[in-house]
């Protein structure tokens, strides 16, 4: 009955503390701030156009690029460059003129600033709003009017992926002190604010950086929401009930509790005579190996000793992708070390198990790894490699594989005695 009692005392405190690691939470990244922007789309120059030059409505081409720099995920700053062609519809005095120009405008992203957020993850809107400068060109003569702008838009965005997203812009441009019509037939006297074009595009935004999220899509709420999503995290994780007794992980004194036997309302297993086995199993194993006249165990049962092994109470255990046993683990080595030697005629199969992350092939290769370094250590403690036979077990499937507690309990080495 002592070897008995060691032996699931010590199956009870490897579980216990390999189930006991905290899971680590990997601190919040800093956001991305550059992005590339690339459009083209249609315009319609609203005015000045000379008497019976037109061009259709909208016409063919704006292309435009722009680099942005966002300061945190409300405001930022942009620069960009514009083209736009103009040329007459079939029914307009024939004309060829080209428009560019270069802008510095402020970027507030007004996703963030109506808290998008609540109702969707994949759809954004930006305004922008500056001024630059333009020069008109004539294709048919040495006509080049400079002049300044204030440009105007709103951008809808989706999101592709965390580095690109879909838009679709209209933006307003004023140009003053513009000299000639866009159709560059006729000078213009209004030496005001008397342009005005229209552009609509359609693009894709390339986010830049080393981090996960861009700025357009981080959510910050003073870290409220943040400290919400850590509270729920934080009571779903305590209401887990890792070994299945009935009491949630955070009230079980005993959280690795042999499955199928009766606790009380810690989650301690029911020891009325205080020898460190559960009464349940210790009434089985009275029943099953005792003697009949003392209700004793057989001492020095090699069979008992033999099933508590195969039944998988005796184990060592692995870090995640780790072919070495972790320090408080290699009693379980030892165990079967005595074993082998008291029992100079047994052979064992050595079993190694992986968890279900990463790749079968992987896993199938480290559970081998692991059953290998546990056969070369008894092998340094002068067992005969011929008693030692490798087996690999592969994934352990057993487990939720969402779970890292739960994980932790299958990268492991169990033995089978014959």
């Amino acid at each position: 009955m002592k070897n008995l009692m060691l032996s699931l005392a010590f199956a009870s405190a490897i579980t216990t503390l390999s189930a006991q690691n905290k899971i680590e939470k990997k601190p919040v990244s800093e956001f991305n701030k550059w992005s590339i922007e690339l459009a083209g789309g249609v315009n319609k120059p609203q005015r000045p156009m000379s008497s019976s030059y037109f061009t259709s409505t909208p016409s063919p081409y704006v292309a435009d690029l722009g680099v942005r720099y966002m300061f945190n995920n409300k405001f930022g700053l942009k620069a960009d460059f514009g083209y736009n062609s103009f040329t007459g519809k079939n029914n307009s005095i024939d004309f060829d003129t080209k428009y560019y120009r270069a802008d510095i405008q402020a970027v507030a992203n007004l996703g963030r600033i109506m808290n998008f957020e609540t109702w969707t993850n994949t759809i954004g809107i930006l305004g922008h709003a500056g001024f630059g400068l333009a020069q008109l060109e004539d294709q048919n003569s040495a006509i080049k009017d400079r002049m300044g702008n204030f440009i105007a838009g709103i951008t809808g965005q989706i999101k592709l992926t965390n580095r690109l997203v879909l838009t679709g812009d209209f933006t307003t441009i004023v140009n003053a002190r513009q000299d000639y019509t866009f159709d560059a037939a006729t000078a213009n006297n209004g030496r005001g604010f008397s342009g005005v074009l229209f552009n609509g595009t359609v693009g894709l935004t390339v986010y830049l950086g080393k981090n996960e999220k861009h700025a357009d899509w981080v959510i910050d709420n003073g870290s409220e929401i943040d400290d919400l999503r850590k509270r729920i995290t934080d009571i779903e994780t305590s209401m887990l009930d890792t070994d299945k007794d009935g009491v949630p992980d955070y009230l079980d004194e005993e959280p690795n509790t042999i499955s199928g036997v009766m606790v009380n309302t810690k989650g301690k297993s029911i020891d009325l005579n205080n020898n460190n086995v559960p009464d349940e199993l210790e009434s089985y194993l009275l029943k099953t190996y005792g003697s009949n006249t003392d209700k004793s165990p057989i001492l020095g049962n090699n069979e008992l000793i033999k099933n508590l092994i195969n039944g998988g109470y005796v184990c060592t255990y692995f870090d995640f992708g780790k072919s070495t046993p972790t320090n408080v683990s290699t009693e379980g080595i030892d165990f079967i070390l005595n074993y082998l030697r008291n029992n100079p005629n047994a052979s064992v199969d050595i079993i190694g198990h992986a968890d279900e992350i990463g790749k079968s092939a992987y896993n199938d290769k480290l559970a081998a790894s692991r059953a290998n370094n546990v056969k070369d250590v008894l092998v340094k403690a002068k067992i005969n490699p011929s008693r030692l036979n490798i087996v690999s077990a592969g994934e352990d499937t057993s487990v939720e594989k969402d779970s890292d507690a739960a994980r932790k309990l299958v990268r492991k080495v169990t033995f089978r005695v014959k």
